[in-house]
């Protein structure tokens, strides 16, 4: 037992020691290692700190080649720069010198011109000595004649001077007075009758058709399946026509014709053509209800322009403004009173210059004006005022003739007379209008439509007066200022307008005009 004891105490000191002899080996070679781990560091870095020096000495060198190249490549601009601006500055000397040996030469010749005008005004002034000796010679010469005359006829030339004048004021005014008298006793001779003469020779010169024109326009139909297409379904396509034209369309039962109800011509126009137009082309739906009546339009402008230009052409005027000439041919579809306003102005036009040819005055003129006359009421439906306001307005923006405007604003007797064409328009336009036939209106239907203006406006409350003036075109009403104000008054006439709208009929537009005026009266003794 004590020896197996002794040999297991052997094995584990065996054991041991041999653990102690591996684990010293181990060290030493652990140490090995790292040495040469060490040197192998050591160098691996020496070699990286030479790397980088190559590598700092290749990019210094580089960094200084392109810097020399920097600095030659500035130097080379800086020289051709220097040489531009030495070029410049040596062309700059060369135009001063140039100009300087203009300035010279003209220096020179201001001298030889100075030297002239010099020996030119001794000339003169020589000459003006030898004038002025003569006038004195003549003066002198005078004086001696006029003693000798005075001294032959015993008056002085004062008083013989004052004897002739008295004596040719006499005669003249004795003559003239004659003169005057003999023209007025002529003139009463025979004025009326030349007037009469005048203006029945410009009647009977001129044959003229007059053409009425309605407030409706009827268009036939193939068939009476036609007013069905036309109304649509549910009735757009008639909404549609009526919005895009601004007119009224009737279908009634009447056989095979629509009529188509307006005040504006121009519109019921485009209206009767774009209607016609699409019953011929059967395609009847808003889309091509918008574009046949926008093409319509376009052609009817265009027709205006064309009418115009075929009225100014035909009367002989020339240099009218193409905006007066459009107005012109729009006057082709307004009427007054029934007559065709652009039948109606032809007709003044040809009127007023026979009377002006008859009357030796200017002929172009005068038919310049009278076409012109009531070129306003072509503008009454966009515009407030009367066609005369108007008339007048567009003339002058457009540089009208001032016996032109006058004629347009004193043909209804607005503004006094500055011209003889200023009357005869007025005459040719009365003549025009009152022949028999010209226009539709009768006489008592004028009136009538006068007087029923002026009841409408005095059936209301606080009125005191009503006028119908301008032709039935303005109504002037004067109310009470104790039982109207302000704010009253402008109720009274939007009333006024609505009323008259719902029960007269009438051409064009009727204004509403309330005066409302507070007057204090009192008395000085």
């Amino acid at each position: 037992m004590d020896q197996l004891a002794l040999l297991i105490l052997a094995v584990l000191g065996g054991a041991g020691i041999a653990g102690a002899a591996f684990y010293m080996v181990g060290r030493r070679s652990e140490r090995r290692d790292a040495e040469a781990q060490g040197r192998s560091a050591a160098q691996q870095a020496e070699r990286l700190l030479s790397q980088a020096q190559r590598d700092a000495e290749a990019g210094k060198a580089e960094a200084l080649l392109s810097a020399k190249e920097e600095i030659m490549k500035l130097r080379e601009e800086w020289e051709q720069e220097a040489k531009r601006r030495r070029e410049e500055l040596e062309r700059h000397q060369e135009r001063l010198e140039e100009r300087e040996t203009l300035i010279d030469r003209k220096l020179n010749t201001l001298d030889d011109r100075e030297r002239e005008l010099q020996q030119r005004d001794r000339t003169l002034k020589g000459r003006e000595q030898a004038v002025k000796s003569k006038g004195d010679e003549l003066v002198r010469l005078e004086a001696e004649r006029r003693q000798q005359l005075e001294q032959v006829s015993g008056l002085t030339s004062a008083e013989a001077k004052q004897q002739l004048m008295q004596e040719m004021t006499d005669a003249a005014r004795s003559e003239a007075a004659a003169v005057v008298r003999d023209i007025r006793e002529e003139a009463k001779r025979t004025a009326d009758r030349e007037a009469k003469k005048v203006v029945t020779l410009a009647i009977q010169r001129l044959a003229a058709d007059q053409t009425t024109e309605t407030t409706v326009s009827a268009v036939s139909l193939p068939n009476d399946e036609m007013k069905g297409r036309i109304i649509g379904r549910e009735g757009r396509n008639i909404r549609a026509f009526e919005t895009a034209t601004g007119v009224d369309v009737i279908i009634d039962d009447t056989p095979d014709t629509v009529v188509v109800s307006c005040f504006d011509p121009v519109r019921r126009e485009v209206a009767r053509r774009a209607l016609e137009q699409l019953i011929a082309d059967g395609r009847i739906h808003p889309g091509r209800i918008e574009e046949v009546v926008a093409k319509v339009r376009v052609e009817l402008e265009q027709q205006i322009v064309e009418a115009g230009e075929e009225t100014v052409y035909e009367l002989g005027i020339r240099g009218m403004h193409a905006e007066l000439v459009k107005l012109v041919g729009r006057m082709k579809y307004r009427t007054s009173y029934g007559q065709n306003m652009l039948a109606h102005s032809k007709e003044v036009a040809w009127l007023a210059g026979i009377i002006a040819a008859e009357l030796k005055l200017d002929v172009h003129l005068a038919k310049r004006a009278a076409l012109l006359h009531d070129i306003g009421k072509v503008l009454t439906h966009q515009h407030e005022g009367t066609h005369v306001e108007l008339g007048v307005e567009v003339a002058k923006r457009y540089s009208e003739h001032g016996v032109v405007i006058n004629a347009i604003a004193a043909h209804h007797d607005d503004v006094p007379h500055e011209s003889p064409i200023s009357v005869i328009v007025q005459a040719a336009d009365a003549v025009s209008g009152a022949r028999p036939g010209a226009r539709r209106e009768a006489f008592e239907t004028y009136v009538k439509r006068l007087t029923a203006l002026e009841d409408i406006a005095a059936s209301y409350k606080g009125v005191e007066k009503a006028f119908a003036i301008q032709a039935g075109r303005e109504i002037r009403i004067a109310v009470l200022p104790n039982e109207i104000d302000d704010a009253t008054a402008v109720e009274l006439s939007e009333q006024i307008a609505r009323r008259v709208e719902n029960e007269l009929q009438y051409p064009g537009q009727i204004k509403i005009v309330v005066v409302r005026e507070t007057r204090a009266v009192d008395f000085a003794r």
